[in-house]
């Protein structure tokens, strides 16, 4: 996969330059490509990872319990526990995604949508962003439909224990704690 990309950055405006970008390698969660770019001391070389967005939910039940889940990650080679959330499907939304995700994680369903916000998860070197939402009053309606290669338990905990296993370190993907402050924000 060949492109032309005009590559400007807001320092360098008047030097907005048309370059070729290379794919490096290709995979189902991302695309790596490389292009030059021009910065203060000259062209360099660049790489960014293209992927899709992704969806972060904070389920609460009508009890006022937060869903969890603890899964291993790879990336890390340890359990983390997390929310529900997921990579949003071609033509899908973000509201769509994240209702599919903690159903099909947890098995939670129904709730009231609360937009969260968006934020880039790496804009140094990836495109994507993470959508995040609240959904308050889920309830447990079906067994999880885990996708392949997953393997998922699931907790509940109270708000305020969730926050806490924030602060304590705990809870340490990124993009979850943004969305648990992001939630914690409106209360």
């Amino acid at each position: 996969m060949e492109a032309d990309v005009c590559v400007c950055v807001p320092w360098a405006a008047q030097y907005p330059t048309t370059m070729t970008t290379r794919t490096l390698f290709e995979h189902p969660i991302c695309t790596a490509v490389a292009f030059p770019v021009q910065t203060r001391d000259g062209i360099r070389p660049f790489m960014r990872l293209l992927m899709a967005d992704w969806v972060n939910v904070v389920p609460i039940t009508a009890a006022g319990e937060i869903v969890l889940i603890r899964q291993y990650r790879h990336g890390n080679e340890r359990l983390t526990l997390e929310i529900p959330g997921g990579i949003i499907d071609p033509g899908e939304d973000g509201a769509t995604a994240a209702r599919r995700e903690l159903r099909e994680e947890t098995g939670y369903t129904g709730g009231e949508l609360i937009e969260l916000g968006t934020v880039f998860a790496n804009p140094a070197i990836q495109n994507n962003r993470l959508m995040m939402y609240a959904l308050t009053g889920v309830e447990r309606t079906h067994e999880p439909d885990l996708d392949a290669g997953e393997d998922i338990e699931v907790e509940l905990h109270s708000v305020a224990d969730a926050l806490r296993l924030v602060r304590e370190g705990a809870i340490d993907h990124a993009l979850v704690v943004a969305a648990l402050q992001a939630y914690a924000l409106l209360q």
